[in-house]
């Protein structure tokens, strides 16, 4: 076990920069956005993550929310958070894929202020791809896993 663990100390996940990032989308934040303590909400950088992510997969041509035979369902999600964001701010949704598998994508997202190489968080989604009618895992079509090796990021060995 990790000593820090052991004896109740936190070990902090270390930042990637805006440069391991493949693939961008600009997010302002809303005034809704914000809770009480005058910050984006905890729960908001989920929204984010998804909007990236799914923003890429249309735009890509490889998402058909309402027709595709093949969904991805979350089936894994984090998120370490480094610096507060706040209402009125613009953000750079940053987005790579760490794991391509047989069935599944691990993507990771980093939400940087505008003009800043540190992100204020980062985090992943895991994404199990299956039948949309039985929900059984299927091989990752060919046409998702060609639109997603230019956001991999990840070694052979990996």
């Amino acid at each position: 076990m990790d000593k820090n663990l052991a004896s109740g100390g936190l070990v902090r996940p270390k930042a990637s920069e805006r440069k391991d990032f493949r693939h961008f989308l600009p997010i302002t934040t809303r005034w809704m956005d914000n809770d009480v303590y005058g910050h984006v909400n905890n729960v908001v950088y989920y929204s984010y993550f998804d909007t990236v992510v799914n923003e890429y997969l249309i735009r890509a041509g490889v998402l058909d929310f309402e027709h595709g035979a093949t969904i991805g369902l979350v089936v894994e999600t984090h998120c370490s958070y480094f610096a507060p964001l706040v209402f009125p701010e613009r953000i750079d949704a940053g987005l790579r894929v760490v794991r391509l598998g047989t069935t599944s994508v691990r993507y990771e997202v980093g939400l940087f202020k505008e003009g800043e190489d540190q992100p204020a968080a980062q985090g992943h989604f895991v994404h199990v791809y299956v039948d949309r009618i039985t929900r059984r895992p299927v091989t990752l079509p060919d046409e998702l896993r060609a639109a997603l090796e230019p956001l991999n990021v990840a070694t052979p060995a990996e």
